[in-house]
């Protein structure tokens, strides 16, 4: 039986991989709003790059040197980088010294919590990243009833947070993908 610490760091390889086919997928979109309303599609995938980076990539020693013009050749140096992390012994036994990052103090998050974290927000990234490239998007469905399984159950903790909108209403009877994606603020039938 695989242990929590190598289910963990597949999943979000898994996750860094689906993320990977749609940044190889946006073409000439990089401009293109994304259904998060800041954002269009690069800054969808710099917010990723970035949370990587702030708490995981810097931490440990693992932040690439990145091109500055191509987005594709700056995701492919971070899963590079984040599979070098994954694979370290122990990884998941110890704390991640993450630094202060704006009005956020320094902090030690456990990497068995902010792995998981990090790959709800890869997967649900990946779909908005998709979409604002104009392509139709499946999740996995393992994946989003696995991920919906860990959200708190206090529907509005999410935005309470003040990183997420509020959560959408869906009929009843939606599949998985659409009550993850409402959970997560966006509106499942959001096109560009």
């Amino acid at each position: 039986m695989v242990d929590d610490s190598e289910d963990m760091a597949e999943r979000h390889r898994q996750v860094c991989r689906l993320f990977g086919y749609e940044v190889g997928a946006v073409g000439d979109h990089w401009q293109a709003q994304s259904p998060c309303s800041e954002w269009d599609a690069r800054g969808v995938l710099e917010h990723v790059i970035g949370f990587h980076d702030v708490l995981l990539l810097r931490p440990l020693a693992a932040k690439p040197h990145r091109p500055k013009g191509d987005p594709v050749g700056r995701w492919d140096v971070t899963f590079a980088a984040l599979n070098e992390v994954l694979g370290r012994p122990g990884l998941f036994d110890g704390v991640v010294d993450v630094p202060a990052v704006g009005n956020n103090p320094p902090s030690e998050i456990d990497a068995a919590r902010i792995v998981p974290l990090l790959s709800l927000d890869v997967f649900v990234h990946s779909w908005d990243l998709g979409r604002a490239a104009g392509h139709e998007v499946t999740l996995d469905p393992n994946l989003c009833r696995t991920f919906l399984e860990g959200l708190p159950s206090d529907d509005a903790a999410l935005s309470k947070t003040g990183m997420y909108d509020d959560p959408r209403l869906v009929p009843a009877g939606s599949g998985a993908q659409a009550e993850l994606l409402a959970r997560m603020g966006r509106d499942p039938d959001w096109s560009p």
